[in-house]
């Protein structure tokens, strides 16, 4: 599970902007708490991402189908076909 992916900082930036704001704009909350927030919001993100990836992987285009032929050039030059 990939943590460090742009869309994963992305997207728990985004969950966290609230705090962000507060902590380094207004100064209303301390600055370690809104970077607390920000890396959890980061490990939400990249759950709930991978989550999605696993759930959309098998929408995507199918593996092309092998043919017979191919299985027999894969056997070697000292197999006979059938």
């Amino acid at each position: 599970m990939g943590f460090i992916r742009p869309s994963a900082l992305l997207l728990g930036g985004l969950l966290a902007a609230p705090a962000l704001w507060h902590g380094f704009v207004t100064g209303q909350l301390d600055v370690l708490s809104a970077l607390v927030r920000f890396i959890l919001g980061v490990l939400v993100a990249a759950v709930l991402l991978a989550v999605l990836r696993f759930v959309t992987d098998g929408y995507g285009p199918s593996a092309p189908r092998r043919r017979r032929t191919d299985a027999v050039d894969e056997a070697g030059p000292d197999v006979e076909p059938r």
